[in-house]
C-alpha cells in the first residue's frame, strides 16, 4: 500500500481512481466491508482503490471536548489499512485550513484534481466541507458534475445486532470486554509502547513484567487482568497482562500496562512491543498480604496458559 500524506504527497498523473472517505478508527468490520466494496469496483473498472482519512479525528480541532479516544494511533491506522488490500491511503492533516474548505472545492480538490475519481464509496450520513455543509445529495450532484459515480454503502449489523461502530467498541473496551471488541474489529485490541522500568515488585514476587510507558498507542482497556500476547521483534509470546492502578500497592500510576511473558525472562528494557488483550478473566483485586496475591496470580497465569493454548 503507498501512503500519500497530504495532497502534495500524491504523485502526477496517479489514478484513476475509486476512493472511500473516513475516519476509520480502528479499521473495524464494518470499514472492512467498505473498503472491500470498494476493492471490488476498482477491480471492475480497472480503478485504483482509495482510502482516504484523516491524521486525527475532525473533533478534535472543532470541538476537543466532544472528542472521544481513538481507537487506534495513526500509524497503527496504517498499518492497519495496509491489510486490507488498498493500492493507497491519503492521509490529510485536519487542520484549520482544511476545515474551512468549502464542500464544492474539497471535492474539487481532494477528489476530482488529487485522485481522479470515477467511483466514491461513502456512508449514508457522509458530512465534509466547511461546517459540514456537504451531505450525499450534494456528492451525487458534483458527481455527475466530475465524472464520478457515487454509492452509498449500507451499515454492517452482524447477526441483526446495532450496528458496528467504533463507539460500541469503544463501550466494550470500557467494560473490559475484549473479546467481543475483537469480533467487532476482525482483529485483536492492541496497545503499542517502550518498555520503561517500574517499580520491580512483579520480579519480587517472582512474575517479572514488561511495564509499559503512559504514552502508548492504543485506546487501554477497563482496569483487570487479561489473557494475551507480547510481540517483540516480530516474535509473538503468550502473556498474562494487568492494566490498572495495581490497587495493593501504594503509588503506582494509574492505567498501567504490565505483562509477564509465560515461562520466558525476556530484556525487553527500551523495546517498542504490542500487547494484545485477548480476553479478561478478572478485574482489579486489593490483596490483604503478599501470599495471597502470590496465589491469586499463579492461578491468572494458569488460566491464561489454557486460554492461549485453546
Amino acid at each position: 500500500m503507498k501512503t500519500f500524506k497530504g495532497l502534495d504527497g500524491i504523485p502526477t498523473g496517479f489514478g484513476p481512481s475509486a476512493v472511500t472517505i473516513g475516519k476509520f478508527d480502528g479499521v473495524h468490520r464494518g470499514h472492512r466491508a467498505v473498503i472491500d466494496r470498494i476493492r471490488s469496483i476498482a477491480e471492475e473498472g480497472e480503478l485504483q482503490a482509495v482510502v482516504v482519512t484523516f491524521d486525527r479525528n475532525p473533533l478534535a480541532l472543532l470541538a476537543p471536548e466532544k472528542c472521544p479516544d481513538s481507537l487506534v494511533s495513526v500509524r497503527q491506522k496504517l498499518e492497519l489499512l495496509a491489510t486490507t488490500g488498498v493500492d493507497a491511503t491519503l492521509l490529510l492533516p485536519f487542520d484549520r485550513a482544511l476545515a474551512s474548505v468549502p464542500a464544492t472545492e474539497f471535492v474539487e480538490r481532494v477528489l476530482v484534481d488529487g485522485l481522479q475519481a470515477k467511483a466514491v464509496l461513502v456512508g449514508s450520513d457522509f458530512r465534509y466541507g466547511a461546517r459540514g455543509a456537504g451531505d450525499v445529495g450534494l456528492l451525487i450532484e458534483l458527481g455527475a458534475k466530475f465524472g464520478f459515480t457515487v454509492e452509498v454503502v449500507d451499515d454492517v449489523r452482524p447477526e441483526g445486532e446495532r450496528r458496528v461502530s467504533s463507539t460500541w467498541i469503544r463501550e466494550l473496551l470500557a467494560e473490559g470486554d475484549v473479546a467481543q471488541a475483537t469480533r467487532l474489529l476482525g482483529h485483536t485490541p492492541t496497545v503499542s509502547g517502550i518498555v520503561v522500568h517500574g517499580a520491580a515488585r512483579g520480579r519480587e514476587l517472582g512474575f517479572p513484567t514488561a511495564n509499559l510507558t503512559p504514552e502508548s498507542e492504543g485506546l487501554i482497556p477497563a482496569d483487570g487482568v487479561y489473557a494475551g500476547w507480547l510481540t517483540d521483534a516480530g516474535t509473538r509470546y503468550p502473556a498474562a497482562i494487568s492494566v490498572g492502578d495495581n490497587p495493593t500497592f501504594q503509588g503506582v500510576a494509574k492505567k498501567q500496562v504490565e505483562a509477564y511473558v509465560l515461562d520466558r525472562e525476556l530484556d525487553l528494557y527500551d523495546h517498542v512491543v504490542d500487547v494484545e488483550f485477548v480476553e479478561r478473566i478478572r478485574g482489579m483485586v486489593a490483596f490483604t498480604n503478599i501470599p495471597d496475591l502470590i496465589a491469586t496470580i499463579r492461578d491468572d497465569v494458569d488460566r491464561i496458559r489454557v486460554i492461549l493454548s485453546a
